[in-house]
């Protein structure tokens, strides 16, 4: 009875945390109105549910039942009068009291599954059943503890040939304990070769066989296998998970018959709790199991599933459970079968099991990029089948895969079958032949997407619905219409009335400024405002009003006609989401965001502008760089005004001197002139300096860069169109590298980007470019310069807040930089920061979390500066190629005193002081390209030649120099590559130096070259893209000194000099130091 006294929570989820029901409501609508081909995934029965969720997940147990339960019948260990009597006089085994129905739970879930996995040859009796492991992976790791020492030899499927995390896979612990050896499926076949599998086993004797797969789509030779594994001594693990419904049911072959062990999952095929279980009929191995589990990788089991798993396990003896797992197998055939038939390839030769592969490659585009598992896998999702990417036969990296894996279990279970395998192949069909696959230069390695077209976006979601309305379900789905791509019925619509919908998100105005031509960038707070929003072809979908209902610039409105507002919604969501083809011209590109489409119903007042939605629309002037429907052509712009180009003057003035300046004239640095600055260029020499960076650490001056500030609501929208990587990705404490280009794509310079709190951002450009970045970046903001070749009338529509921190008359805001680079430089950091005060921890927590990339802002206490301290922006970032470096920002007057503490902390260390000549001599080894150099320069290099296209971002629709890029991408020949010349002592190669291939062909010229940390000249050139391939010889010939040198051949004599090449190999193109 409830007590006035007590503490319980009593009442419903929805009344105490209606956050989480509402969630819970939403993922039951996900699942029942979609349809999940995710073949590890099922839908656990009504009765499997309740019992996941009674009262036994209170208890603790940890520990076992009495061992002599494993002998007794169902009818024995239910009777709990019996074994209470016998629990109450000697108690058990487990280390927790009040557990006599847990042990009775426990026994009844062991003997259940012991009973569903019985053979002729292997009764119940001879089945010691492990339920405890909480899901598959701890259930496999206790196998191998179990079975095996650690750096024993395992031996196991690949993984992107169908094998699974746990069995070996780098990646996993049990990769990293054990020594892995992968078998894989034929390459001719695509099946296994059991011959080629013994031949694996005798070649490196493992100790442990593992046979089950994730993906491979046939039935195992469970005898081979054992065959196999008694030839070489090993035990054999059986790993069933995907399958043991289908195995209880007689689809699949029993293991248990040659196994030394079986692991298997509950929650697949097998319909029950997330769970698992560990079967053998050797008492030996059962007890170490057990040990295995408990006290070995698990703590206090969890008694509530072993309620749902003594269910499951009943229900899996049924006649129905039977039928459903024919079934399953038949869907699968079927749905396999009918992909083929409309022209797509399902490797492996199709399916015998629940689940079958895709290649998704069968699509390619005209240039013969293929299709691959992750956009495929995404359109399928927002259409309404959820099914996973997965490595097929072939594929380099399970990273990247070119298939996806579809699954019949819970499709079954809703009720479908043959007829409606055949519907579902064909939205699969159409969906991937109607894409359109596209690459983008990823940083890495290629980026992979594709793009539909909208109407059939439309429409294959729309027969998606049908089946999934159509279909079983056993609970009432919520209506709380969170999932915007869930195929649901769309709610009628009166044709005379107006809808409102809302736009929110950190790229709303960006979003809303792109989807149509009419002008938003003053649109003020409350007003209605008419505009249009265009199709592709840029035909008009629907005349709307669009309003700013609050001070903020994250959220806006649209009011829109009945008839359209349907398709509208849909529009937007799917301009979110970037699958979706909106420019007829330009496949790559894709809108700000994601923003949240919101639907608010109804108007129900006349709004201002309402009776303009009826009117027709006509064309206006726009400068806006960029909306849907611009590049169509049936859109006829009204031409603006031309915008003069951009020019630029350099100013001759004396070399100026930085804040520490005298520090170097002081301790005897060789100062030089560089970029308008009197710089140091050594101290001890470049070869010493360079060493130290690579052994300890480095500090660098570098108070000559430029530092821009970018602030405002409109900042991010400012740096994506004169920047090429996509500001839209930065959050507070990153940063990025980009490229300031000119409008026919001329490097103007490459910077480091800071996204601070604000927002505010940090630019960073190179001292001999900083006065004409600023110039260019003042005068695009102002919208005074041309920055679009072929509409010399575009300007940007919003403007942004911009200060040149690096000028004095920034005051107290001005800032310069210094980099500390090298193995050492975090400790160095650290010991500044524990100098400091006691209120240094908040700091050095800060800096510790640092990535790289990422960015804080700190405080640090200082006895150099008046104020006791100054405020650092520390980024750990660099130019060096180390994997440990940071650049700082911080106020001239505060960089003599940290100079000087970092010293006085880092010299014991091995910190140096570095000159510029070993700054160029890191960033040559490095491979990394230099302004004057690898970019721009006499050869007018663009980012992609110098292996940077992956900082250029040709999604983005709109930014200055894209259309250059694009064009520039198409004609190249040829790319810039690191080479190293074996030989040492021979003369340095300068920049414009010739590269010839071994046939003595020229084939391009070195662009930098300096010693390495081996003492070995490492370069970079720009060559011919066919000798670009990592191992290639080639040939370097320095040149001559003298102008003269070249004599007619019969004229040579004694004496006379010749130029010698030097050999050279190319080498990976950046150096990678972890």
């Amino acid at each position: 009875m409830p007590s006035k006294t007590d503490f319980f929570f009593r009442g419903s989820l929805a009344a105490l945390d209606p956050d989480v029901a509402r969630l819970i409501g939403l993922e039951t609508e996900r699942q029942a109105r979609k349809l999940i081909l995710i073949p590890s995934e099922s839908s656990a029965p009504l009765a499997v549910r309740e019992a996941v969720q009674s009262v036994l997940m209170n208890v603790y147990a940890e520990g076992y039942p009495h061992a002599e339960t494993r002998g007794m019948s169902e009818d024995e260990i239910l009777d709990f009068e019996q074994y209470l009597a016998h629990y109450n006089r000697y108690g058990d085994q487990r280390y927790y009291r009040g557990v006599e129905y847990a042990n009775i739970v426990e026994s009844l879930a062991r003997r259940r599954c012991a009973q569903a996995f019985a053979t002729d040859a292997v009764p119940a009796d001879q089945i010691q059943a492990n339920v405890q492991p909480l899901s598959g992976a701890p259930a496999n790791m206790a196998a191998m503890l179990a079975l095996l020492e650690p750096g024993d030899t395992i031996m196991s499927m690949k993984l992107a040939h169908g094998g699974h995390l746990t069995h070996g896979s780098p990646a996993n612990v049990s990769g990293k304990l054990y020594n892995p050896v992968f078998y894989r499926v034929n390459e001719e076949t695509e099946r296994l070769d059991y011959d080629e599998v013994e031949q694996l086993a005798r070649e490196h004797n493992p100790k442990l066989i593992i046979a089950g797969y994730t993906s491979y789509p046939h039935l195992p030779d469970w005898e081979a296998f054992r065959q196999i594994a008694d030839l070489v001594g090993a035990y054999l693990l059986a790993d069933i998970a995907h399958v043991a419904g289908m195995v209880i049911a007689g689809v699949y072959p029993n293991p248990v018959d040659h196994a030394h062990v079986t692991s298997f999952t509950t929650h697949k095929t097998l319909c029950g709790p997330r769970a698992a279980c560990l079967l053998t009929t050797d008492p030996r191995l059962a007890h170490k199991i057990d040990r295995a589990v408990f006290p070995g990788i698990q703590g206090g089991p969890h008694v509530n599933k072993f309620a749902a798993m003594a269910t499951a396990f009943r229900l899996a003896q049924t006649k129905q459970f039977r039928q459903l797992q024919q079934q399953i197998v038949a869907n699968a055939s079927a749905l396999a079968k009918a992909l083929v038939k409309r022209g797509l390839r399902t490797p492996c030769g199709g399916t015998e099991t629940h689940l079958l592969l895709v290649d998704c490659k069968t699509i390619r585009a005209p240039d013969g990029t293929p299709l691959m598992g992750g956009p495929t896998a995404g359109l399928l999702e927002s259409i309404g089948l959820v099914v996973n990417r997965n490595a097929i036969p072939g594929d380099r990296s399970a990273r990247n895969p070119s298939g996806i894996r579809l699954g019949t279990p819970w499709v079954t279970q809703r009720g479908l079958r043959e007829p409606e395998m055949e519907r579902i192949a064909d939205v699969v069909a159409r969906a991937m032949k109607g894409s359109e696959p596209l690459e983008y230069a990823g940083v890495r390695r290629p980026l992979y997407r594709s793009r539909i077209d909208f109407d059939l976006l439309l429409e294959l979601r729309a027969e998606v619905a049908k089946l999934a309305d159509a279909a079983g379900i056993d609970f009432e789905p919520s209506d709380a219409g969170g999932d915007a791509k869930s195929p649901k019925p769309a709610a009628p619509r009166s044709k005379g009335q107006v809808y409102q919908v809302e736009i929110e998100g950190r790229s709303a105005a960006s979003f809303l400024e792109q989807i149509t031509p009419t002008g938003i960038a003053d649109l003020t707070e409350g007003e209605w405002r008419g505009a249009v929003l265009l199709e592709p072809s840029g035909q008009v979908m629907s005349r709307v009003l669009l309003q700013r209902p609050g001070s903020a610039l994250d959220r806006y409105r649209l009011a829109v006609p009945g008839k359209h507002s349907g398709r509208v919604v849909a529009w937007l969501r799917a301009l979110s989401d970037g699958r979706t083809r909106f420019d007829e011209r330009d496949l790559l590109v894709k809108l700000p965001g994601p923003v949240v489409v919101r639907e608010l119903g109804a108007a129900h007042d006349t709004l201002p502008g309402q009776d303009d939605l009826q009117g027709r629309y006509k064309p206006s002037a726009t400068s806006k760089p960029y909306f849907v429907g611009l590049s169509s052509d049936t859109y006829k712009e009204l031409e603006t005004e031309a915008l003069r180009r951009f020019e630029w003057q350099e100013s001759e003035r004396e070399d100026r001197r930085g804040p520490l300046f005298d520090w170097h004239v002081a301790r005897g640095a060789k100062m030089a002139p560089f970029a308008g600055w009197e710089m140091p260029t050594w101290y001890s020499s470049i070869s010493d300096e360079h060493h130290a960076v690579r052994e300890s650490a480095g500090l660098f001056d570098l108070t000559h860069m430029g530092i821009f500030e970018i602030t405002g609501p409109h900042a991010a929208y400012f740096l994506n169109l004169v920047c090429t990587n996509d500001v839209d990705l930065l959050r507070p404490g990153e940063s990025q590298y980009t490229f300031l280009l000119a409008p026919h794509g001329q490097v103007l310079d490459d910077a480091m980007l800071y996204a601070l709190e604000g927002p505010r951002y940090l630019m960073v450009v190179n001292a001999a470019n900083a006065e004409r970045a600023w110039a260019w970046l003042h005068a695009v903001n102002e919208g005074s310069v041309l920055i679009d070749e072929m509409r010399p009338g575009a300007r940007l529509s919003f403007r942004a807040k911009l200060a040149n921190l690096s000028r004095p008359h920034a005051g107290k805001k001005q800032l310069v930089a210094v980099a500390l680079q090298g193995p050492r430089s975090r400790d160095i950091l650290v010991g500044l920061l524990e100098a400091a005060r006691h209120d240094a921890l908040p700091a050095l927590h800060a800096l510790q979390a640092l990535e790289r990339t990422d960015v804080a802002e700190l405080r640090v206490s200082s006895p150099g500066v008046p104020e006791g301290a100054f405020d650092l922006a520390v980024a750990r970032t660099g130019y060096t190629g180390e994997a440990m470096g940071f650049e700082l920002l911080l106020h001239p007057d505060a960089v003599p005193p940290l100079w000087e503490q970092l010293l006085a902390i880092g010299e014991p260390q091995g910190l140096r002081p570095i000159g510029l000549g070993a700054r160029d001599s890191l960033r040559t080894e490095a491979g990394l390209p230099l302004y004057g150099h690898e970019l721009e320069g006499p050869l007018d290099l663009r980012p992609d030649d110098a292996g940077f296209a992956g900082y250029v971002k040709l999604h983005k629709p709109f930014f200055i120099g894209r259309r250059a890029c694009i064009e520039h991408g198409a004609q190249r020949q040829m790319a810039v590559i690191r080479f190293r010349i074996g030989e040492k002592g021979v003369r340095v190669p300068k920049p414009e130096d010739v590269v010839v291939d071994g046939h003595g062909r020229v084939i391009g010229q070195v662009t930098s070259c300096a010693l390495d940390s081996d003492g070995h000249l490492v370069g970079q050139a720009y060559v011919d893209q066919r000798h670009t391939a990592e191992g290639t010889e080639i040939n370097v010939f320095p040149r001559p000194n003298r102008e003269d040198w070249d004599k007619p051949y019969d004229m040579l004599e004694v004496g006379d000099k010749l130029v010698l090449h030097s050999e050279a190999r190319v080498i990976q193109r950046f150096l990678r130091r972890r």
